[in-house]
């Protein structure tokens, strides 16, 4: 299977399109696109679009698979990711706290797509952004969490909860037979331990599962 940088070397040729010309077509550094064609780098989904949106070629066949080098243009496309597969827009929060409707469209930081093959119509998912190193290293800073919504959980799960009205935490959730336990992943913080009856008058509120994570590299 021939690779980023084979599709990219061979449409410049093909094009007999220089760097430069690149750059100034889609705001990409000219030191990123040599870094490109070297090798030493691949792009991100976003420039991975501005690329082949600019030489006129599939996002996939650009990437080195065995598809056609033909273009959907945006206009034609119909919520589909870079492979062709179905994808649903779920909304992107920062922050989830108590006492207020955090799914609000004021609330999103944006979308974000994710297969249709996981989260259905989305109604029942949104995405947050992780905050802090108490996850890490499994989550880091800035990390993308899929979350199924839901107010209750299996020992093992990674979950998302509302702890005495403060913003969203998210930690390993362990259930025993009095209450449950937060297992946060860096070993520098302390889990944190609630009986069943804390739970209801502190209170804390299980809002989701982590089902699936989103990272740019």
């Amino acid at each position: 299977m021939e690779t980023f940088k084979d599709r990219f070397n061979r449409i410049l040729k093909i094009k007999d399109i220089k760097p430069i010309d690149i750059a100034n077509g889609t705001g990409i550094p000219k030191s990123a696109i040599s870094q490109y064609m070297s090798g030493l780098y691949e792009p991100k989904q976003k420039n991975i679009y501005k690329l082949a949106k600019f030489l006129n070629v599939s996002e996939s066949w650009l990437l080195g698979y065995d598809t056609t080098i033909d273009r959907i243009e945006d206009d034609q496309r119909q919520n589909k990711d870079l492979l062709g597969n179905p994808v649903v827009s779920l909304p992107l929060l920062g922050i989830v706290k108590a006492g207020y409707d955090y799914m609000a469209q004021e609330n999103w930081e944006g979308t974000i797509d994710v297969e249709q093959s996981l989260v259905k119509d989305g109604a029942d998912y949104f995405a947050l952004k992780v905050k802090g190193d108490s996850m890490s290293p499994v989550l880091i800073e800035d990390d993308i969490v899929i979350i199924k919504k839901q107010e209750d959980f299996e020992t093992g799960d990674i979950v998302v909860a509302i702890i005495n009205g403060d913003e969203a935490t998210i930690k390993k959730g362990k259930k025993a037979n009095n209450g449950i336990l937060l297992q946060p992943f860096n070993t520098k913080y302390e889990p944190l331990i609630f009986t069943y009856d804390e739970m209801k008058t502190i209170p804390v509120l299980i809002i989701g599962v982590v089902k699936q994570l989103k990272r740019e590299f």
